[in-house]
């Protein structure tokens, strides 16, 4: 027997959205409906190049919809936690464009209005679906390079004059843009730290352009990571531990999946299959809704995510001084 599909819209009609739309289309489990934006105008430009069936000219008319059961919260960061948590008091399941939050308090207010609801919040972390993800822990996890001591994680753009990502007001930033995603890379590897310092250089409109933090995580294993938005694009995530270790030169785009393994002296590729994590993220969340599987990031996760987050701003605010999470 079948499965209905989820009925999908999307909150905004951000550039994110070209990444999300083509799995939403190609999906069986899946369903656009409808997208939203703050004019009527744009919101039907935008249904007309995608093919979309309705537009609604307000955030307010796409939670009115009736037909709709999943919004995609793909706004600028600042206002997640408010539509997402107005999202799922409408009765919509929430996929909320990461990061949900920078302060715990917040991701709380939102996965408390989940449950009140009953419906389920997913923050878009959309390479930890991917199988290139799934073997990096396969490996680290299963001992392949013996005890875990070091994980590296980078991620920076050149983003010129974006004012979104600029704007305190929208909770814009090198960290919460792309430093979440090495903050993820090293909780995922080696768990929940206990203590965060970091180094920021502050912009002209007062948020970070570029950090450089350390997590201290149980066992004395380290994270160094580095953002920015102000050096060339690069990424790169690497786990050391003490008989060896893994490299993976796109962990995050995954434009060239793959891992390089140092074991002994021998260096091997572990080749990944290419995959939409994109497709693979939302197909998830329209299983958990239909009630196959469970959406592979919850509440904790979410909640790791912001400790470690307010962490290093807090560290980088004090001029690197350690503090615990």
């Amino acid at each position: 027997m079948g499965v209905d599909r989820v009925r999908w819209g999307l909150m905004s009609t951000a550039r994110i959205n070209a990444a999300v739309i083509p799995g939403l289309k190609e999906s069986e489990l899946s369903e656009l409906v409808a997208v939203a934006s703050r004019t009527k105008a744009r919101a039907g430009e935008y249904a007309h190049e995608w093919g979309i069936p309705r537009a609604h000219g307000s955030y307010e008319e796409l939670l009115a919809d009736p037909d709709v059961e999943v919004v995609y919260v793909s706004l600028p960061n600042g206002p997640h936690v408010e539509w997402s948590v107005r999202a799922l008091e409408a009765g919509k399941h929430v996929l909320c464009e990461k990061p949900l939050a920078r302060r715990p308090a917040d991701v709380e207010k939102a996965f408390d209005a989940a449950a009140a609801a009953g419906r389920l919040l997913m923050e878009a972390f959309m390479w930890r679906h991917h199988p290139q993800t799934l073997r990096l822990v396969e490996l680290v996890r299963g001992g392949g390079i013996g005890e875990l001591r070091l994980v590296r994680a980078t991620f920076s753009v050149t983003i010129g004059d974006d004012r979104a990502r600029l704007d305190p007001a929208l909770a814009g930033g090198s960290l919460m843009d792309v430093g979440c995603y090495c903050v993820g890379g090293s909780r995922l590897l080696a768990g929940e730290p206990l203590e965060a310092s970091a180094r920021q250089v502050v912009g002209p409109t007062g948020i970070d352009t570029r950090l450089v933090g350390t997590l201290t995580f149980p066992g004395g294993v380290l994270a160094q990571l580095d953002c920015a938005y102000d050096l060339p694009e690069r990424q790169g995530l690497a786990a050391v531990g003490s008989d060896g270790m893994v490299r993976i030169s796109t962990p995050w785009g995954i434009s060239e999946p793959g891992i390089e393994y140092h074991h002994g002296h021998d260096i091997d590729r572990i080749e990944i299959e290419p995959a939409d994590r994109y497709r693979l993220q939302s197909d998830n969340f329209s299983r958990a809704i239909r009630g196959l599987e469970p959406p592979l990031l919850g509440r904790d996760d979410a909640l790791g995510q912001a400790r470690a987050i307010d962490g290093l701003y807090r560290s980088a605010e004090r001029g690197g001084v350690p503090v615990s999470l």
